[in-house]
C-alpha cells in the first residue's frame, strides 16, 4: 500500500497506515524497520512479511526518520516520535498512547 508517496508494507487496511492488527482511530503510524529499512504499521505485519533479521534502531541513529504520521504524512525522526508519543508534531493528529508500551521493540530505549 501506498500512503503519502511512501509504500507501506505489510496488510494495512487503509491510507492512514493502520493495519489488520491495530485500526483505531489513532493507530496512523508506520515505524521504518531498522533490518529492512522498509515501513510497516507494526511489529506483527513486519513478522507476517517474514520478519527478515529483526533489529531495533540504535540509540545513535535516533536522528533517523523513521515514524510516518499515517494522517498528514509527515516521517519524524526517531527522537522526535519519542519526546511528543501522544500526537503528531506537525498536524497535531492523536497517537495511540498504547503505543510507547512497545517501543522496545523498535527503538534501543534501555
Amino acid at each position: 500500500m501506498i500512503s503519502h508517496g511512501i509504500h507501506i508494507y505489510g496488510p494495512a487496511i487503509d491510507s492512514e497506515t493502520r493495519c489488520t492488527h491495530y485500526h483505531s482511530e489513532k493507530d496512523i503510524i508506520a515505524i521504518k524497520f531498522f533490518c529492512c529499512k522498509r515501513y510497516f504499521p507494526c511489529v506483527s505485519c513486519h513478522e507476517e512479511d517474514g520478519g527478515c533479521n529483526h533489529a531495533v534502531w540504535p540509540k545513535n541513529q535516533f536522528d533517523e526518520k523513521a515514524v510516518l504520521c499515517g494522517s498528514c504524512g509527515n516521517e519524524h525522526s526517531i527522537s522526535t516520535y519519542l519526546e511528543c508519543k501522544s500526537s503528531c508534531p506537525n498536524c497535531h493528529a492523536s497517537f495511540n498512547p498504547g503505543c510507547s508500551l512497545h517501543a522496545y521493540l523498535y527503538f534501543d530505549i534501555s
